[in-house]
């Protein structure tokens, strides 16, 4: 307490100058119309720079959560949006007759990616979601742009995803115009780029025409981007074409993603091992 006392003992000029300097000023704003535009003008302009700077650090701390609301939003929108489509397919709807939609056979779990990498031939990535949350293989992983890849192995609390550039990655997919359906793959090197083979010539290709998944698989539904045409040139047997598809995710920043479940995805697939089974009796 001395030493302050002390303190402003030794510098009582300097402080009776700021106080009379405050009061001037204070005097100043306060009886002279355009000094207190001026003031509260320059005054208004470092708060607001100051509110500013704390809403962006504010904004970029809380973007995490940000996201991650967005993307449950986003998987409950997918799931209305591929069960409609679906019984609008399959049931010709009478508008008359219509009594709604049942509920989604499919369910969107939310995850993020952990890890990834992009500059080998078998690129995979890892998610934070495993089996105890209700994550097995082969199950189809999305994101708000588009397919990003299949599960591959799952522990109880993580899972790792065969993305699309995964040299042995295959995805059924179909031109969205022609619903020409074709495989996708994968040639070591461009992250941005895959080839769809199988195209029937007959078929006109036109560049930009959007590719999608055609729910053959029991991984994906039909109808989720996967990217657009790029070029296109004869398959090596000349019997069909192989487009170069510009991909709709881009691996190097894909960040918050859903794994896919099908809730028939036993029972059809059982179905189909019967089948099979019969005829080769």
């Amino acid at each position: 307490m001395q030493n302050l006392i002390n303190f402003i003992i030794k510098y009582k000029y300097w402080f009776a100058f700021l106080l009379m300097e405050g009061f001037s000023l204070a005097m100043l704003v306060r009886f002279n119309n355009y000094q207190g535009s001026v003031f509260f003008t320059t005054a208004n302009s470092v708060v607001g720079g100051i509110y500013s700077a704390a809403d962006g650090v504010t904004s970029y701390v809380g973007l995490g959560t940000t996201n991650e609301m967005l993307e449950a939003e986003n998987m409950q929108l997918r799931a209305e949006v591929h069960e409609m489509k679906r019984q609008l397919a399959s049931h010709h709807i009478d508008t008359l007759q219509f009594t709604g939609f049942n509920r989604s056979r499919y369910r969107f779990v939310g995850a993020q990616v952990i890890n990834a990498t992009t500059g080998h031939s078998t690129n995979l990535l890892t998610i934070n979601r495993g089996s105890d949350d209700g994550i097995r293989p082969e199950m189809g992983v999305v994101c708000s742009s588009g397919v990003v890849g299949i599960v591959y192995l799952t522990s109880a609390h993580y899972s790792i995803v065969m993305p699309l550039i995964n040299v042995k990655s295959k995805v059924s997919c179909r031109l969205s115009q022609h619903s020409a359906s074709g495989t996708l793959e994968w040639k070591f090197g461009d992250i941005r780029s895959a080839y769809m083979t199988g195209v029937p010539l007959h078929i006109k290709i036109s560049k930009n025409e959007k590719v999608e998944t055609n729910g053959y698989s029991d991984i994906f539904p039909s109808g989720i981007p996967i990217g657009t045409i790029q070029d296109t040139e004869p398959s090596a047997d000349g019997l069909s074409h192989t487009l170069k598809i510009r991909l709709a995710v881009d691996f190097a920043t894909v960040r918050n993603v859903s794994v896919i479940t099908n809730y028939h995805h036993t029972e059809k697939r059982q179905l189909e091992h019967v089948a099979d089974s019969v005829m080769t009796l």
